[in-house]
């Protein structure tokens, strides 16, 4: 399998209310709308969150973002009005999660303090 991107896909009931608490989450609109029941985020090269309210295209999820300063990212949603939970030290990084308004869990976590171990 030669993979070139991944994308992590939620499912919602209100695709038009779910855009707007992703934009606040991620700091910025889609970057396309394929279909109508369906919107993007290009995060990176190979990576990226669709939402959708077709349950042909995405079910209930979780997903996980890596992110370079979590308290900062505290402070910036608490002044969008999204609250985040308190920080979850672990073994590899300090996680805070909150749902999303269908209830999708997600999980900002700084990036990992040293390398996982092997598989």
């Amino acid at each position: 399998m030669n993979l070139q991107k991944i994308y992590t896909s939620l499912l919602t009931a209100d695709l038009d209310a779910a855009e707007a608490w992703y934009t606040i989450l991620l700091g910025r609109r889609p970057d396309s709308r394929p279909m109508d029941t369906l919107v993007q985020w290009e995060l990176f090269d190979q990576g990226g969150l669709m939402l959708s309210n077709s349950d042909e295209i995405a079910g209930k999820g979780v997903m996980f973002l890596y992110v370079d300063d979590l308290a900062a990212e505290r402070r910036r949603l608490e002044g969008q009005g999204i609250s985040l939970g308190d920080d979850i030290p672990g073994d590899y990084s300090t996680l805070a999660q909150l749902r999303d308004p269908d209830g999708n869990l997600i999980t900002l976590a700084t990036p990992p303090a040293r390398p996982f171990p092997q598989a």
